[in-house]
């Protein structure tokens, strides 16, 4: 047998938000190269079901990607408690041992020992697991460099509050590099504030953990912001910028746009419309649902609003009549495709990274409202630093403060962004390209992974 054909790498998915199929994307572009090597990809029935369920187009001719169910620490008969954060504790809990046994099962099936394991990167134990097999460990990143680079320095960051003097909630972060524009109330919770929470333990002993992997992968581009990414290429034996997977690893064609979205979006003038989506998770509270209504409303501009659940519940009574002439409300969107047709010209989004890189990748500036993790420190990356985003005033939907948000991107000032977003856009295609930087990394994280 060659190495490839006893080559058999653990990939151990993150089964909340949209962590497992970036991971999942990543090893379909590792196993279509490495036809040889075995893959078992380890995530809950639950995520499992979905992703290879839904993506069952794009796991034809991956023979080598086999799931694997680990179970998801839920109590029998348990009953949700409508808390998000209670099922991911629950996980959290059990899900070292829970991931071993897997583990042995697909061992015991293919006859062949763990040589790498290829890890969301909060799993911290993957690091000790590959440590005791004496294997290699790559883990996944799948948010924004400032963001990891917080975790890797939270003792630093810590240090730096705990002697600090005045208000450090309002201080700015001056004497560490890089985030100068940076708050400590814009940094991601479990860094300085709810630090004995179970997600704040898992992203500390993580930050502790990684400057031990063999190589840290991350869904961005170097070109991004150079300082930064060599700030965390000091930090680790190796740290990979493969991204952005939208271009690195193209979903399928669009088969079908059930709900007419592109159809609709071919009326409308260039830049002129507003889309509006705030990812898979989080919906925004119903007074700040009403505020953004009542704005658009306001301002009439054209909107395309991807929205989870009945809007006519949800918006002002007679909303959707009043603005279906230039309105649209769609349960799911083809996201992608959407910021790249020539008529949107704005993007109300939550500020998670996936949704970012697509933005930057199709030239539309972004009005933020995030909610939790690294959407803040995003937020005011965007803002600030980058000029290529506005934020929602205090982070809250008011009438005022949208209506301020989408006449300035759709105005003036929004063209002074997107110019702004093309200096961002260009570099990325160039990093996908044969001899591009994230192509280059790529073939430096297969022969990791692979050997």
């Amino acid at each position: 047998m060659t190495k490839s054909q006893i080559a058999h790498v653990a990939v151990l998915a993150f089964p909340f938000g949209t962590h497992a199929a970036p991971l999942l994307s990543l090893v379909h572009r590792i196993a279509a190269a490495a036809p040889h090597v075995t893959f078992s990809f380890f995530s809950t029935p639950q995520s499992n079901d979905s992703l290879f369920s839904r993506q069952t187009e794009n796991n034809k001719g991956f023979n080598n990607i086999i799931p694997y169910d680990v179970a998801d620490g839920l109590p029998k008969g348990y009953v949700p408690s409508g808390n998000p954060v209670e099922p991911v504790a629950l996980f959290l809990k059990s899900m070292t041992e829970n991931f071993k046994k897997a583990i042995d099962i697909a061992m015991a099936e293919s006859g062949k020992k763990i040589t790498c394991f290829l890890t969301d990167a909060f799993y911290w134990f993957a690091g000790e697991m590959a440590a005791v097999m004496n294997v290699k460990w790559v883990p996944l990143w799948t948010a924004a460099p400032y963001s990891l680079l917080v975790h890797v320095d939270t003792d630093i960051i810590r240090d730096k509050i705990i002697n600090s003097v005045g208000d450090s909630e309002c201080q700015i972060l001056n004497s560490i590099h890089g985030f100068s524009a940076v708050s400590v109330a814009d940094l991601p919770e479990g860094i300085v504030t709810d630090i004995e929470s179970p997600f704040a333990i898992l992203a500390y002993k993580m930050g502790v953990m990684l400057p031990c992997a063999t190589a840290v992968a991350i869904n961005s581009f170097e070109e991004v912001d150079p300082i930064c990414v060599n700030e965390l290429k000091s930090r680790f034996q190796k740290f990979l910028n493969v991204g952005p997977f939208s271009l690195a690893s193209p979903p399928p064609p669009m088969i079908s746009d059930d709900h007419g979205c592109i159809e609709w979006l071919d009326k409308y003038k260039t830049a002129s419309v507003t889309y509006i989506s705030f990812g898979t998770v989080i919906t925004p509270p119903p007074h700040e649902l009403a505020a953004l209504a009542e704005a658009l409303e306001v301002c009439k501009f054209p909107f395309l609003w991807s929205f989870r659940g009945n809007p006519e519940e949800k918006l002002p009574n007679g909303f959707l009549e009043r603005t279906k002439t230039y309105g649209k409300f769609v349960p799911w969107a083809p996201q992608l495709q959407i910021l790249g047709h020539g008529s949107v010209g704005a993007f109300v989004t939550h500020c998670g990274w996936n949704s970012v890189l697509e933005s930057i990748i199709c030239g539309v500036p972004m009005i933020c409202r995030p909610f939790f993790g690294d959407q803040r420190l995003n937020t005011q990356v965007l803002e600030k630093v980058w000029g290529i985003g506005i934020g929602i005033e205090n982070h809250v939907i008011t009438k005022k403060g949208a209506v301020k948000a989408l006449k300035s991107t759709l105005s003036r000032e929004g063209k002074k962004m997107r110019e702004k977003i093309g200096r961002f856009k260009e570099p990325a295609m160039k990093a996908v390209e044969p001899n591009g930087s994230s192509t280059e990394n790529f073939k430096t994280l297969l022969e990791i992974v692979t050997d």
